[in-house]
């Protein structure tokens, strides 16, 4: 079903913007710019500028050493670097601020009838050793969102070094252990490109792990442990000033969670009935996702738009308590955005209720005869095991709504790995990789407070399960609960590509239908789907 005369979706960050400064009239100007901030968003209440107002939105490079393994020199240049595992001809860089070529996969030389990437992590002879960037450097540079490598070329020497060192673990291979996490140590950092911020993460989750394996006494590690992503912030752990900010900025930069959250709104939109009653059926969104309500300001003053009014009265459930939790699922303390989206649907005359619940019970929901409930699940029903989102799916059918919309991180390669903790922790660092090479592109390379908190919140994924599902998995799981997919009308679809057009040139979005889904540089990296309950299913 379509809605006539539409409201334009296209224009998300300006209606969120408004929500910001509670007026309806204000068109944000530093969207040009987004690392500038008018005056009429310094003087609202949720942009006081303070005196320390270019601390928040940039923070200065860490001059503190990194701390290296005393089985090593300690230096700053790659010459001192652990020597067994490289080439006898190392070229050195030319300039301190560009990162070395490392050989690609695919370059590499075999050892031995079983040797691998994974097992032995041994670059091509000719290669060369990546530097760690300098200090006083904000990031790699705009050409190029920070990325390293020549030209087309990806060069993902991060992964090259975890991986085997993961292996290195699991098999107590003391000396391997021992040099690899030396290197690491050596060329992490989280201001770099996107590959010195995978290895500071993933040196991070490796060297928690290795405290509990058998061998952790045997290795030296540095006594801070987890290198030099150890201080990082995540949303928990940040003022909830910066926290808002680093909401929005990520929004404005990057569609990782804008181009989802677009479908969302415009399916929500399209189950809204047109018939003369329309304003007399209440409509209730019941919100299981990770949007800290940045999702919804855009759908409130759409539906304003809408032929024939808003519904008489929006009731939005927030019942993220309910899902398992994991990365982007958690605010910090002190953070409660009731209040100013209650404001800004009282300036746009729209009747809205906020409520929060802890469970999907109809009677925690406060469920009512003839409203439209939405189940808007974004990005939390896959963590967990298969046991909590069974569950939590089977609690949402037995609510019998109106419409799901269900967003995922694609996983796509189901079915693979052996279950090892080598394994596990590759495919995390594959998908932590497309994050932080995508919003090196999304703040053209510069490194500032928002960056490192939404980097930071997204590297928690190495600390739990990464998403084993792909979206044909998930349909099997979803039919088999009892649902039904739906197709996306034309105007979300549509909604979506001009969005998608505002963002780098790397994204693609990919629409068939059973759902919608969102790819960077070739590679699926979530899906939107909408569904319904089954007729007759129980």
């Amino acid at each position: 079903m379509t809605f006539e005369e539409g409201p334009d979706l296209t224009t998300y960050h300006h209606h969120l913007l408004d929500w910001l400064e509670d007026s309806i009239s204000f068109i944000p100007s530093f969207l040009d710019d987004p690392y500038s901030i008018p005056e009429s968003i310094a003087g609202s209440e949720w942009w006081t500028q303070e005196q320390d107002q270019a601390n928040l939105l940039q923070m200065p490079p860490s001059t503190t050493p990194i701390a290296v393994p005393s089985t090593t020199t300690t230096s700053s240049s790659p010459q001192s670097l652990p020597q067994p595992e490289f080439s006898k001809k190392r070229k050195l860089p030319t300039s301190p601020t560009t990162p070395n070529k490392v050989a690609a996969h695919g370059n590499r030389r075999r050892t031995g009838p079983d040797a691998s990437d994974e097992r032995n992590g041994k670059f091509e002879e000719e290669g060369e050793i990546p530097q760690k960037p300098g200090n006083g450097r904000k990031g790699q540079g705009k050409g190029n969102g920070g990325n390293s490598g020549n030209g087309n070329k990806e060069v993902r020497w991060a992964e090259h070094l975890l991986n085997p060192c993961a292996t290195a673990i699991e098999v107590a291979n003391l000396s391997r252990v021992q040099h690899l996490l030396c290197v690491l140590h050596e060329l992490a950092s989280p201001s770099g490109d996107a590959n010195h911020r995978l290895a500071a993460y993933g040196l991070r989750t490796l060297t928690r792990h290795l405290s509990s394996t058998r061998i952790a006494a045997a290795v030296n590690v540095p006594a801070r442990g987890g290198g030099p992503a150890d201080d990082s912030p995540c949303f928990v752990s940040t003022e909830p000033k910066l926290f808002r900010s680093a909401l929005i900025k990520f929004h404005d930069v990057s569609p990782w969670f804008a181009l989802p959250n677009s479908l969302a709104n415009a399916s929500i939109l399209q189950a809204l009935t047109l018939d003369s009653n329309q304003r007399l059926r209440p409509l209730h969104v019941v919100d299981i996702g990770v949007s800290h309500g940045v999702q919804w300001p855009t759908l409130l003053e759409a539906l304003t738009r809408r032929p024939g009014g808003p519904p008489a009265l929006v009731r939005l459930t927030v019942a993220g308590a309910a899902a398992p939790p994991g990365p982007f699922s958690a605010a910090p303390p002190g953070y409660d955005f009731s209040s100013h989206l209650l404001r800004y649907a009282k300036s746009i005359d729209l009747n809205l209720r906020i409520e929060r619940a802890d469970s999907l019970a109809p009677r925690s929901l406060s469920l009512t005869g003839g409203e439209i409930l939405v189940v808007c699940a974004q990005f939390r029903v896959g963590h967990g095991g298969l046991d909590a989102r069974t569950a939590l799916l089977q609690s949402v059918r037995e609510l019998n709504p109106d419409l799901m919309v269900l967003s995922e991180v694609d996983g796509g390669r189901a079915g693979e790995g052996d279950g090892s903790f080598p394994a596990e922790f590759g495919r995390r660092a594959e998908l932590l990789w497309r994050f932080l090479d995508s919003t090196s592109a999304a703040f053209k390379g510069r490194d500032c407070a928002e960056r490192r908190v939404v980097e930071g919140e997204a590297a928690r994924v190495l600390e739990g399960r990464a998403p084993e599902e792909g979206k044909e998995r998930w349909r099997e799981m979803m039919v088999g609960l009892g649902f039904r997919d739906e197709v996306f009308g034309e105007e979300a679809v549509e909604a979506g590509r001009a969005l998608l057009r505002k963002y780098d040139g790397n994204w693609e979005m990919r629409a068939a239908e059973a759902a919608v889904g969102l790819w960077w540089k070739g590679q699926p990296v979530s899906f939107c789907s909408l569904w319904k309950p089954h007729t007759g299913s129980q």
